[in-house]
């Protein structure tokens, strides 16, 4: 069958499916993934086709120093129009697919389906459905509201996405079809039991108990391996001396590079250990594309891209805003964490982290300083009871495999579509 995937977002939201659609293509399937230009590479090398999806949301997530309501204003009118770009890219990609895959952040995905008669799925990688388990990840904060209070707030949250449901009601007038509430389309998928498979570990966040059938929580996707050899100087930095701690915000925090390299290098050498930090959208330190590193003396070196499954296991532990992917990788890697959130569902791992044992505590961004970020590093790297925890979610990790789930769920579509009357 022919599959696409509506991966909107930034790279942390599309290289999950590089390893799915890998798996599926297998199964003997044409997979098709729509994501930003700038993350084709990653979808090619995975040997899967890439439709294009104007609009990288990446750029939203660059933090003033301080937020006005004009600001948020605005960025609110700009995400509406990204996701409105995304949802039509989605809707041309569609045109030639047989099943309709989608990431927490294309719920229009479910809406082009419907009005294309094709069978459809969620792969998300946070629990977006509320729940009286956690608070809802839109609340941007761990703290919960006791189980009536999650629930009815995981409500409000919902509702609370203007431009998700501003983007999803022009998409149907433009189909033809009529108009939905969020509580009715939220409805109409329980009666269905359409599924929406969470790409984490339930070592990790357990399936809630009173989430409806189809929704299940299946392991992670990690993402696809591909040959890579570290620069020179990468590969010399790890060999001088003990495993050093990584400092990393991915696609978070851009624009605060230059605010926060001072407190980065004090942090690691406070701390005394070797650091190593990489770009990111941040801009800590400066690399080139390619990953190789600029010197910041003997006991520091900053970085580009390096993947994960291959960088992880060297180190000593990771500084790191807590996104789903990154949380997994280094769980995966066996390596303790000083989890750093700035939004969204980076407060609710970073929890995690510290319930499980495998980190000392949550600092939330706004509150980084050198001598908190110093003390955490310490105690993460010189206690070895967080190590342990993070190498037994390890052995657990390596025990599932979320892939399979998805593929067995297309193979179930295309029983269906088989045993249709023609």
């Amino acid at each position: 069958m022919r599959i696409l995937i509506s991966a909107v977002g930034s790279r942390g939201d599309v290289v999950p499916y590089t390893s799915v659609g890998a798996e599926l293509r297998k199964a003997g399937h044409t997979v098709t993934i729509a994501a930003h230009p700038d993350y084709a590479p990653l979808v090619t090398e995975a040997g899967l086709q890439v439709h294009p999806m104007p609009g990288d949301l990446g750029v939203l997530l660059d933090l003033p120093e301080r937020s006005t309501p004009a600001y948020q204003a605005g960025r609110v009118s700009r995400l509406t129009l990204l996701l409105r770009q995304a949802a039509h890219a989605t809707l041309d990609a569609a045109a030639n697919a047989d099943v309709l895959l989608m990431n927490g952040s294309a719920p229009f995905g479910y809406d082009i389906a419907e009005a294309l008669g094709i069978p459809s799925a969620g792969l998300y990688c946070q629990p977006m459905t509320p729940t009286s388990s956690f608070p809802p990840i839109v609340l941007h904060s761990a703290r919960s509201w006791g189980p009536r209070g999650n629930r009815i707030l995981g409500e409000i949250g919902l509702r609370s996405m203007i431009p998700f449901h501003r983007a999803t009601a022009e998409l149907r007038r433009e189909l033809g079809l009529p108009r939905r509430s969020v509580r009715a389309t939220a409805a109409r998928q329980a009666a269905q039991e359409w599924p929406i498979l969470h790409g984490y570990s339930p070592a990790v966040l357990p399936r809630p108990a009173d989430w409806r059938p189809g929704l299940d929580v299946v392991g992670y996707w990690w993402p696809k391996a591909v040959a890579w050899e570290p620069p020179a100087e990468l590969a010399s930095f790890l060999a001088a001396g003990p495993p050093p701690v990584l400092v990393g915000f991915g696609s978070m925090a851009g624009g605060h590079g230059a605010r926060l390299m001072p407190v980065v290098v004090a942090a690691l050498r406070s701390a005394g250990v070797r650091g190593i930090v990489q770009a990111g959208r941040a801009g800590l330190g400066s690399t080139d594309p390619a990953g190789h590193g600029v010197d910041y003396g003997s006991d520091i070196l900053a970085v580009g891209a390096v993947p994960h499954e291959w960088l992880f296991p060297r180190l000593a532990a990771i500084v790191h805003h807590a996104g789903s992917g990154t949380t997994g990788a280094t769980l995966r890697a066996g390596v303790p964490s000083v989890p750093t959130p700035v939004f969204a569902d980076q407060p609710l791992w970073s929890r995690r982290l510290v319930e499980l044992g495998c980190a000392p505590e949550v600092i939330p961004f706004r509150t980084i300083s050198s001598s908190r970020w110093a003390a955490a590093i310490r105690t993460a790297v010189g206690d070895p009871s967080y190590r342990r925890a993070a190498q037994r979610m390890a052995q657990r990790l390596e025990a599932e495999d979320g892939v399979s789930a998805v593929v067995e769920m297309v193979g179930r579509f295309e029983a269906d579509r088989i045993g249709e009357p023609r």
